[in-house]
């Protein structure tokens, strides 16, 4: 902790060699101080609502809904099921990771109903070409977000941040990457997730956002010194300043409100708005057909039996086969 606030609040100052006396360092601290306090408020908040328990972080242990049928359609299709937090998270050997990742994915994301926010972070490392991904936002009857990590072998097709149309694909299980995320709603924590992880996700069924209403405070530890100042000159290209990054060790902080990189060219603000009034309406409709009932399976029976029209959603939720089969398959 005393690392990220001498990162955030002490050395950009002090590289600036200006003298600002007693009082401004006074200042400094308090600053610091109230830092603490709202990074202690979040956590504790965070752990009040059970988000942070050992048990919901463990993206490998595999709750039942308690119907075998819900959770063989769940895991068909690369998901697992969280009751802690009631959202739904892709697992290690989701059927995506064959995959991985290209630019044209997040230029489908809307038009397939998912108005989400993108942040790719580019860099090099050991020879190769590294993508870090966040993602935030509405992914037709969900809110969620992700962090994706991809390599690609340096001489790949594609020159970035003007046209890149490489195909990246997912680490393996030795480049996998120990992260956290929560994901916020106007300030208050939705549901947190953590795991060593190649693509670590949260959807929130039902849960209608626009993707500026959400922020994702983002922990990645990197796999050494070396990795991390990459890492952290990807992000200085991207936009984000030091002054906005957190270090500890091999551990980087961030939040990821704004985006900094371009968005795809699909998201366009009245295609935009169409869209989330569609999935607005969707949400609208689950909320009201399950609203009798507590528990997932007789949530999802009552959708089966009255709109299988949003069935069919949910058993497609978050990223699903059309967005990677239908039109880039290789």
């Amino acid at each position: 902790m005393l690392d990220i606030l001498k990162c955030i609040y002490i050395e950009p100052l002090l590289m600036r060699n200006i003298d600002f006396g007693p009082h401004a360092y006074i200042l400094i601290i308090l600053s610091a101080v109230l830092s603490v306090i709202a990074i202690t408020a979040t956590i504790y908040s965070a752990i009040k609502n059970k988000v942070i328990s050992k048990e919901s972080h463990n993206s490998e242990r595999k709750w039942s809904t308690g119907d075998n049928n819900l959770d063989e359609l769940i895991e068909r299709a690369g998901y697992a099921y969280d009751k802690n937090q009631d959202i739904f998270y892709s697992t290690i050997d989701a059927w995506q990771r064959e995959y991985g990742y290209r630019r044209l994915y997040d230029e489908a994301a809307a038009p397939l109903g998912m108005i989400i926010d993108c942040e790719p972070i580019y860099f090099e490392y050991d020879g190769k070409r590294w993508l870090i991904e966040f993602w935030k936002g509405q992914y037709d009857l969900v809110t969620g977000g992700e962090i994706g990590v991809y390599v690609a072998e340096k001489d790949s097709l594609g020159i970035t941040g003007i046209f890149d149309n490489t195909i990246y694909s997912a680490v393996k299980d030795e480049d996998m990457l120990s992260m956290i995320f929560y994901l916020k709603k106007n300030g208050e924590v939705l549901f947190a997730r953590r795991a060593r992880h190649w693509w670590l996700t949260g959807f929130k069924l039902g849960e209608f956002s626009e993707p500026w209403e959400l922020t994702m405070s983002l922990y990645i530890t990197l796999k050494d010194k070396t990795m991390r100042d990459a890492f952290i000159e990807g992000l200085n290209k991207a936009g984000y300043s030091n002054r906005k990054i957190a270090v500890s060790g091999n551990t980087v902080a961030i939040e990821f409100k704004e985006p900094h990189s371009p968005q795809p060219a699909t998201r366009i603000t009245e295609t935009d708005r169409i869209i989330q009034k569609k999935n607005k309406m969707l949400c609208e409709k689950y909320q009201e057909i399950t609203a009798p009932y507590d528990k997932l399976p007789d949530k999802i029976k009552a959708v089966r039996e009255i709109s299988p029209e949003i069935y069919k959603k949910i058993i497609n939720i978050g990223k699903g086969k059309e967005l990677f089969l239908k039109k880039f398959k290789s």
